[in-house]
């Protein structure tokens, strides 16, 4: 199967792009390399520097590939920056995926799949409670917002165009070759900081100064680059599906356990902040469809132990003697 990753220079595209091929399946990426790396993109795939904001190299890049399915990750991932600036969120993440969208149908695509947000679609989650698949949306930063705006368009392409398509929201995704930009960034920020000894933790209160911050779903992305390749080859029979955990876990608990990964000298150094604008205070998601299809998520625990061991050798630290 011939298969195009949209952002596929980037952290979780590149994921996907490696699955992909390990199972034996023809690779394209498109990215821009903007915040995504070349050195991330596999020599067995064909890299496409390019931008979805302009319709008509997308167009060339889809004839060119002519690929059976699509695999968009590419987007704006930051709710701090789509605050600032919702213009450029929407250019990209609705304007950019329309450009996709119209290429993927003129070439005769059969599968798209998108990377959609869980963390973000349905505002902040009664606590105690997960929100599923067909809880309401309820975003509150134009991030979400632009999310789910291309959710909506794929129903109007499916309808009008029979382009099938499925939907993953994510729950907080975090590994190796993490951005410390966009959803999850915070697992990234704290490993660097840590090895670097660059001063405290920082922890955005979810509502009051110096409590424990908001309450997030971190998913691995193994599971999250698995959960696309089924989607890719039309083995998910769900529209929608959440791809997350279901455990819920405050800023300051996950600092905590970094710090017990990290060993000594890292030592608990956490500076409080204000809350946010744009954060949803508690969003964890009902992974029932998930586990279903795919059996148990990578415990928080293994994932961090994974991501940190990964930052600490790209870092060229040496582990600490046990």
């Amino acid at each position: 199967m011939k298969i195009l990753v949209t952002g596929g220079a980037g952290f979780i595209g590149s994921h996907i792009v490696e699955r992909a091929l390990q199972d034996g399946h023809s690779v394209a990426v498109l990215d821009n390399l903007s915040t995504g790396k070349r050195a991330n993109v596999p020599e067995r795939a064909t890299l496409f520097v390019t931008d979805l904001r302009d319709r008509d190299a997308v167009a060339h890049v889809l004839r060119e590939v002519r690929p059976d399915a699509v695999s968009h990750q590419a987007a704006q991932s930051s709710v701090a920056i789509s605050m600032r600036d919702p213009h450029f969120d929407c250019s990209v993440n609705v304007i950019g995926g329309i450009h996709l969208l119209e290429a993927s149908v003129a070439v005769g695509v059969k599968r798209f799949v998108f990377a959609s947000t869980g963390g973000a679609m349905y505002g902040t989650v009664p606590e105690g409670k997960r929100a599923t698949e067909e809880t309401r949306p309820a975003p509150i930063s134009p991030y979400a917002i632009s999310k789910l705006a291309f959710e909506q368009l794929l129903g109007t392409y499916r309808a009008q165009h029979g382009l099938q398509s499925t939907i993953l929201r994510y729950a907080n995704v975090y590994g190796p070759r993490q951005d410390p930009h966009g959803e999850a960034g915070v697992v990234a920020i704290f490993s660097g900081r840590l090895l670097a000894a660059g001063g405290p933790l920082r922890i955005n209160a979810r509502t009051t100064m110096g409590d424990a911050g908001c309450v997030r779903d971190y998913v691995f992305v193994s599971d999250v680059a698995r959960a696309n390749l089924a989607a890719l080859k039309g083995q998910v029979g769900e529209r929608v599906m959440n791809v997350g955990t279901g455990q819920p876990t405050a800023t300051r608990e996950l600092a905590q356990q970094l710090v017990r990964i990290a060993g000594p000298p890292a030592h608990e150094d956490f500076e409080y902040a204000p809350p946010r604008p744009g954060d949803v205070e508690y969003t964890v998601l009902d992974a029932t469809r998930f586990r279903l299809a795919f059996g148990e998520s990578v415990s928080l625990e293994r994932g961090l132990r994974e991501t940190f061991d990964w930052f600490r050798a790209a870092s060229g630290s040496a582990a600490p003697a046990s």
